[in-house]
């Protein structure tokens, strides 16, 4: 009887053990191995910040030159201090008529040209308008984006605006001429434009 309430007593004694070990915490692994508590889901985790390069603003200096042929067609050549492979619009505008040429080309080595401009006919006598229009940076090349901006942001001069489309700043270049064998009264700085041969 003795040894039966021996190993009764030994075995409450083991059953106890064993509960007591149950209720014992361990430490987490998390915060064991981190001193600092894990982000939640509504903390949001912050990215390392970029720093962006300063770039020096370009004002923007463009010129040109209009050359009637002998058809009486128009060709337009200039220089820009833009970047290689800027794209940009040439447009030659009748004041008259309001009717227009245009081309798309690109600035290579500092210069443009683009031509002829005008109908087969050729242009009649009279004022016209020579726009240069530098294209948004968002469409520029890679390498023209990094000069001057994706928005164009990197543009500084007087012939540089907001573009129509909300899309950054652009630069416009206008010159105006008169195309005709007699000299017109003006008060305008024009540039009379005769027909070669005559």
């Amino acid at each position: 009887m003795r040894n039966v309430r021996g190993g009764f007593s030994m075995l409450v004694m083991v059953i106890a053990l064993m509960a007591g070990c149950g209720e014992m915490e361990e430490p987490s692994s998390e915060s064991a191995s981190s001193s600092q508590p894990a982000p939640t889901p509504e903390d949001p985790v912050s990215e390392p910040e970029i720093d962006e390069v300063e770039v020096e603003p370009l004002v923007v200096d463009i010129s040109t030159q209009v050359a009637l042929r002998s058809d009486r067609r128009l060709m337009v050549e200039g220089q820009s201090n833009l970047p290689d492979e800027t794209q940009i619009r040439i447009i030659v505008e009748r004041e008259i008529s309001r009717v227009r040429w245009q081309a798309r080309t690109r600035i290579e080595n500092g210069q443009f040209a683009a031509g002829p401009f005008g109908p087969g006919s050729g242009l009649p006598d009279g004022g016209y308008d020579v726009r240069v229009e530098v294209s948004e940076g968002s469409v520029q090349p890679i390498a023209v984006q990094t000069r001057i901006g994706h928005e164009g942001q990197h543009l500084a001069g007087e012939l540089v605006s907001q573009s129509r489309h909300g899309l950054g700043q652009v630069a416009t270049y206008s010159q105006r001429f008169l195309v005709g064998s007699e000299p017109r009264r003006t008060r305008d700085q024009v540039e009379v434009l005769e027909s070669p041969g005559r």
